[in-house]
């Protein structure tokens, strides 16, 4: 067993090889060297993959489970080149092995791109975090490209390709001078070979609490940035006096997902972003748990209603709707809202229930549609789905008794059934197979995919026993909480409470999931023809 003086020592050397100043740093671990290695004790060099006798790439040594480490088209960041001791046949081995891993990587890298790519479609500068995904974005297409570019060197080396390894030992003239660093050990530091009792300032290592190795810069003895390293992943970023995770820091942990963002105490805690191949969030975190995305309510916002006989009174009593005085000026009480400036937004779209079942109809819906076309709002039609009757009679009756004309917005179906309601018509399963038979009949007749409204809990519930649903077509969530819904979507209900000018009474408020560039290309490609 290594003493921990020992492992301290260890950190130290490693750290010496470490590029300090711009945060890149070897980690310690707890695997057995390579059995290619042979040890050396030169302080900086690097080897040369060289194929029929020409260089191809650069790289520092070999993994325990045969792949390249540190691999460059440059060895400039390279510090030390372990003495490797490899027959050309091996050699072979290990290219494969790492063009294998390059295509795993590089397919990781696509997911998590795709992912990056629909956030920043849908948001802008005036979201909070933007700028950070931005970033990240940037790097991510950055490594792509080098793990491209890297995979197109090795694809020229063929069977017969003669292949050596070539390590070259630097001169200390020819490269950058190493970092000072010290070693926290009972109360004082270590420093060039003295025991010092003073504060910690520069670069140096410490242990925390839980025995883990932490590496970073002091000031005023206080961590100001330092690196974590552990059997689940690896944190990166601001720590408080008693070496915790606290500020603004990034963790990438041993599955490959990566957060950034505020931290406390060494949890989650604020603002931040998480993103894997599976799915990108990105909003406040409480305590280490995801709450969700707070919207920011701005002008810049594509606003839109949804209405049926009740905007028109109830009972005997009847409002007329005043389409030219369409402002929507209030988003509803049920959940705390952050909005910038007066409520005074344009409505930019309208939705207008057709029927219900086999056999209700609104009886509004004819005029309200020939108003709002005539007062040049973007219009469309829904469905209420019935459970007393099929999917297929509906269908047909909702075509029979709607308007679909060029330039109207895709058909919903709204399907709101209670779970009791779900398991008397047969449970989800059969009512995910009316889903498709509605819309399938519906996308028939008017060559557009229809859009399903469903509420929050419903997608938590059933949406993940149907992907081909989620998949296939758009959604439409009613969630009247204060954060975001964290799926994909075209509309988001953000309550039933809201005011508008011109309607009396309370007026459902939706917003369309993106800002102007995404509503445009909306309009280009889903509407009727």
């Amino acid at each position: 067993m290594i003493k921990k003086k020992t492992a301290r020592k260890g950190c130290a050397s490693i750290l010496l090889i470490a590029a300090v100043g711009i945060g890149i740093y070897t980690i310690v671990t707890s695997k057995p060297p390579s059995p290619y290695y042979i040890p050396s004790n030169e302080n900086s060099s690097y080897n040369t993959l060289t194929a029929d006798g020409r260089p191809l790439l650069y790289f520092s040594g070999i993994s325990n489970d045969s792949c390249f480490t540190n691999l460059s088209t440059t060895p400039d960041s390279i510090r030390q080149g372990h003495v490797i001791n490899m027959s050309e046949k091996n050699l072979h081995r290990i290219i494969m092995k790492c063009r294998e891993r390059i295509r795993q990587k590089t397919a990781e890298l696509d997911s998590i791109t795709d992912e990056i790519h629909y956030y920043l479609g849908v948001h802008n500068v005036h979201d909070e975090g933007y700028d950070m995904i931005v970033a990240h974005a940037e790097n991510i297409t950055g490594n792509y490209k080098m793990l491209k570019h890297t995979d197109s060197v090795l694809s020229r080396i063929t069977g017969h390709t003669s292949l050596a390894i070539i390590r070259t030992v630097r001169n200390d003239s020819a490269i950058t001078p190493k970092p000072s660093v010290f070693i926290e050990y009972r109360g004082g530091v270590w420093k060039d070979g003295r025991w010092l009792k003073t504060t910690r300032s520069g670069n140096g290592i410490s242990i925390d609490c839980s025995g883990r190795t932490i590496c970073g810069i002091w000031h005023a003895d206080t961590m100001t940035i330092g690196r974590r390293t552990d059997s689940i992943g690896t944190y990166y970023g601001q720590f408080d006096r008693l070496l915790i995770p606290s500020g603004h820091g990034k963790y990438t942990s041993s599955d490959g997902t990566f957060y950034e963002g505020h931290w406390y105490r060494d949890t989650r805690h604020g603002f931040g972003f998480e993103v894997s191949t599976d799915r990108l969030i990105a909003g406040e975190w409480d305590t280490g748990k995801y709450r969700g995305e707070r919207m920011h309510y701005t002008s810049e916002r594509i606003y839109g209603i949804d209405i049926s006989r009740y905007q028109h009174g109830k009972g005997k009593k009847y409002y007329p709707i005043h389409w030219n005085k369409l402002r929507i000026t209030h988003l509803g009480n049920i959940s705390k809202k952050r909005v910038s400036g007066n409520v005074d937004y344009p409505v930019s779209f309208v939705y207008i229930k057709s029927t219900e079942g086999i056999s209700i109809r609104n009886k509004y819906y004819a005029d309200d549609y020939r108003q709002a076309r005539r007062h040049g709002l973007h219009c469309g039609a829904y469905h209420f789905y019935s459970v007393k009757s099929d999917a297929a009679s509906q269908a047909r009756y909702f075509i029979r008794n709607t308007f679909f004309r060029k330039g109207d917005f895709p058909p919903v179906l709204d399907v709101e059934p209670s779970n009791r309601q779900i398991m008397k018509m047969g449970g989800p399963a059969v009512l995910a197979d009316a889903i498709r038979t509605w819309m399938r009949i519906v996308k028939q007749h008017t060559g557009v995919k229809p859009i399903l409204y469903v509420n929050q809990t419903f997608v938590n519930k059933y949406l993940a026993d149907a992907p081909d649903i989620k998949r296939d077509y758009n959604i439409w969530i009613a969630r009247y909480g204060e954060y975001r819904p964290d799926v994909r979507l075209v509309y988001w209900q953000l309550c039933p409470d809201g005011k508008t000018n011109g309607i009396h009474g309370d007026v459902d408020i939706n917003v369309f999931n993106g800002y102007q560039d995404k509503f445009d290309a909306f309009l280009e490609t889903e509407l009727i023809k």
